[in-house]
């Protein structure tokens, strides 16, 4: 199955504002709204799997606190981590 970018930006957008907790709703619905008309198809699959992250982790690295989930050091991730709220 292939999916388009239109698809794949309306999912990340959605995903990026329904996660659960309304801190990372926040922080990543501004971050996503900010960066995703830049991003290439690839660096729209690392957004994805960004997203899969769990909050608590994802906080933890985007505030630099240290836990012992490995998150994979890319373009995307990157971007996120110096994202200034």
């Amino acid at each position: 199955m292939t999916i388009n970018i239109d698809e794949l930006k309306k999912k990340i957008i959605y995903r990026s504002n329904y996660r659960g907790t309304k801190e990372m709703d926040k922080l990543l619905g501004t971050f996503i709204k900010k960066n995703i008309n830049n991003l290439s198809y690839e660096d729209l699959v690392d957004l994805e799997k960004l997203l899969n992250i769990d909050d608590t982790n994802l906080y933890n690295y985007y505030t630099g606190v240290e836990t012992d989930f490995e998150i994979e050091k890319n373009k995307i991730n990157l971007l996120f981590k110096n994202f200034k709220y």
